[in-house]
């Protein structure tokens, strides 16, 4: 991706942000992509090294459990979670990218649906096992997430775990431009909700130059 597609997205989010349309650039930008991957700034075409990793390091099996991707993209992220044993539901605002996910992984198992973070369907309340929030949130503005993070909490199961990975940045620093890093305080309120957090990593990655990041897990009481 070049500097000018990035420039591109961020043109895009900051034009649907001022019209009030916080959510519509989405599907504009994958629709605009026409099949080029590289213009997605998102887009690696394998899954998130960073939710790689935590599940290597915690052995996590699906065993038949219900899993959740918010913000699914192209769909790699979900497909990783289904090959680890997950009956795996994965949804993205743009039915361009829905799209996309269902050409690129045509037998799939993974239920690849168009849905809106804050218009969910009704049955998805508490209905997962598992649910991964992946570099959602920070690109929405800062005003929509403490709504975004309520959500994302009520699609986790009594019992089941919440994996969030984020850019982080320390409190007072510049936001800077889209991706909007998270702050320490913006992530605590996935415990002011009501899950316990089991762990919260502060770190930086192995991006070059590295990227600084969070990655927390809860468990819903």
């Amino acid at each position: 991706m070049t500097d000018q597609d990035r420039a591109t997205a961020r043109e895009l989010a900051q034009r649907h942000i001022a019209n009030g349309d916080p959510m519509g650039w989405f599907e504009v930008l994958y629709a605009t992509a026409r099949g080029d991957s590289s213009i997605i700034p998102w887009a690696d075409l394998a899954p998130n090294p960073n939710l790689v990793s935590w599940l290597e390091q915690q052995s996590m099996a699906g065993s038949g459990r219900k899993a959740l991707k918010i913000g699914c993209g192209l769909g790699d992220d979900a497909e990783a979670l289904s090959r680890r044993g997950f009956d795996t539901t994965a949804f993205d605002i743009s039915p361009t990218a829905i799209s996309w996910c269902r050409r690129r992984f045509p037998k799939s198992s993974v239920c690849y649906a168009v849905a809106d973070l804050f218009r969910p369907p009704d049955e998805w309340t508490k209905g997962f096992d598992f649910v991964l929030e992946s570099y959602t949130l920070q690109v929405l503005p800062s005003c929509l997430r403490e709504e975004a993070i309520r959500q994302v909490v009520s699609f986790v199961a009594p019992n089941g775990t919440l994996l969030v990975i984020a850019r982080g940045r320390e409190f007072g620093e510049a936001e800077g431009m889209m991706p909007w890093p998270l702050t320490r305080q913006e992530m605590a309120v996935f415990r002011d909700v009501g899950l316990a957090e089991l762990n919260f990593e502060d770190y930086l990655d192995n991006e070059s130059p590295p990227v600084h990041r969070f990655r927390a897990t809860y468990r819903q009481k």
